[in-house]
């Protein structure tokens, strides 16, 4: 991919070429540009520190967001230390939104949509700037949790013990995360129109 890879060390110059990726990255996780901003800092300097000891065996990108993972992680553990998480207002309007979703006899009020080729999607920016936008409409919370599995590839026993909370509990909010998303990404990037 990049000319880098083929060395033993990674050129600051493009280090350097990867921060707005990391940027985005980091928002869409932490939810605060202060923050993101303070982990993709320290992601670049490690990477800077630590720039001999890229192998190449991966592309840069690749490298630097893992060191953006555990700088994120990082910064939950310490956020979940400092203070508690959002209250129980977010978990209500978050349970009324997807109860919206289902009839009174638990059906689909509606049938998801057929989303084609979601492996080609995946390759899109703009399919990247819908999921962003769609990820950031939910409860801090939930989204905390979310990316933390899905993003992050937390066990639920870890995320569980972070955030303190119990395995039931990650589960419901990664039910509606999902269910949140897949709305949105209709709506947002499928194309399907609101009735």
């Amino acid at each position: 991919m990049l000319a880098e890879n083929s060395s033993s060390t990674a050129h600051p110059a493009a280090i350097e070429r990867e921060r707005a990726y990391l940027l985005r990255y980091a928002r869409l996780q932490l939810r605060n540009p202060a923050q993101a901003e303070d982990a993709v800092q320290e992601t670049l300097l490690a990477a800077l520190e630590g720039a001999a000891r890229f192998s190449g065996k991966s592309s840069l990108r690749t490298w630097l967001t893992g060191i953006l993972k555990h700088k994120i992680i990082d910064h939950l553990r310490r956020a979940g230390r400092e203070q508690p998480l959002t209250g129980i207002d977010d978990d209500r309007s978050e349970a009324e939104a997807v109860d919206a979703l289902f009839a009174r006899d638990c059906h689909w009020r509606e049938f998801p949509a057929q989303w084609g080729n979601p492996d080609a999607a995946l390759e899109d920016s703009r399919f990247w700037a819908a999921f962003e936008l769609c990820a950031q409409r939910l409860p801090a919370r939930t989204a905390r949790v979310f990316m933390m599995r899905e993003i992050m590839d937390m066990t639920t026993e870890e995320i569980c013990k972070e955030l303190d909370i119990t395995a039931t509990n990650c589960w419901v909010m990664l039910h509606r995360a999902r269910l949140t998303l897949r709305e949105c990404l209709e709506l947002q990037w499928f194309g399907k129109s609101e009735k």
